[in-house]
């Protein structure tokens, strides 16, 4: 894209490290949210994996929350991804494994050292894997002391049973809470960020992901979904923003929702939740976009309704 007058900003590297950890991840990720085994047999599943890692896609995001239906089916995206892996055991090599914890239907959270413990070593089990390389605390819970959460944490990384450590959907105070007492650096933060969701740009998470050293990972970047049938009048707002950009990129209005979040000096890494191989594939333009600050902060101006000061 150009924008006479304008300077750019830098594409995203082709790799991105995971904070401090030398852990080295790919600029996009893929989620697993919606895998579950009964939508997808196990041949399908393989073959998506396959094919998002030819792509060059090697961070794999998933928790054991991820096919839990509200009556069955916790672990089930593990699950299937572990059997993906037992078939084919050269696939875990090419891939980081990314997954979460914390989540207790129906208390709803819950990461008191036996429970925390017990959910790492049944993650373990289901992806039939001996090392997780990234493990998130995937929401706080209000009734476990942080500095409980940071035992279990750094006992499990002494164990060899995790490599990085990682939180998501903390507010900045409970993130620097955990970190406190950690002896082990949290290598990422995970929030909800899309041009629908921007309140990370001002509520200080960025700031401290970008103090501390860590990479956020940006959940739902398209607003579930919303940013491709926009109803509300800043929603269709935000949409035309980005298709402006879209159109002189030459790609789609996905593609360019991605490389807006990933024009961010933070590093942010979208996860991304398709399921489709084309849809994967066209997301990867987002890296080599070119962004103009004037056309970037157009979209936040449409994000925030309202003109910049």
């Amino acid at each position: 894209m150009s924008d006479e007058g304008a300077d750019h900003l830098p594409a995203p590297p082709l790799r991105r490290a995971l904070g401090g950890s030398g852990i080295m991840v790919s600029p996009l990720a893929w989620g697993m949210w919606r895998l579950t085994a009964g939508n997808n047999t196990l041949a399908e599943v393989s073959r998506l994996v396959e094919g998002v890692l030819d792509a060059g896609i090697t961070l794999f995001d998933t928790a054991d929350i991820y096919g839990f239906t509200g009556m069955a089916g916790f672990g089930a995206a593990e699950a299937l991804l572990g059997e993906v892996l037992a078939a084919a055991p050269g696939l875990r090599a090419r891939m980081v494994l990314s997954t979460k914890a914390g989540i207790r239907p129906p208390f709803p959270y819950d990461q008191s050292p036996a429970y925390l413990a017990r959910a790492l070593e049944a993650s373990l089990r289901r992806l039939r894997v001996e090392t997780i390389d990234l493990f998130h605390i995937h929401r706080p819970d209000l009734l476990t002391h942080p500095q409980e959460v940071a035992k279990t944490l750094d006992a499990a990384v002494a164990a060899g049973k995790i490599r990085a450590l990682g939180v998501s959907n903390f507010t900045p105070h409970q993130l620097a809470a955990l970190q406190h007492f950690l002896g082990t650096r949290l290598a990422v933060t995970q929030p909800e960020i899309s041009p629908l969701r921007i309140a990370c740009f001002d509520n200080g998470e960025l700031d401290q992901a970008m103090m501390l050293g860590l990479t956020p990972l940006a959940w739902s970047p398209l607003g579930g979904g919303r940013l491709l049938a926009p109803q509300t009048g800043r929603e269709r707002e935000i949409a035309g923003a980005l298709d402006l950009v879209a159109r002189e990129a030459g790609v789609s209005r996905a593609t360019a929702a991605y490389g807006w979040l990933m024009a961010h000096p933070a590093g942010i890494i979208p996860i991304i939740g398709s399921q489709q191989p084309a849809r994967i594939a066209e997301a990867l333009a987002a890296r080599p976009m070119r962004w103009t600050r004037r056309g970037w902060y157009e979209v936040f101006a449409a994000a925030r309704g309202e003109k910049l000061p």
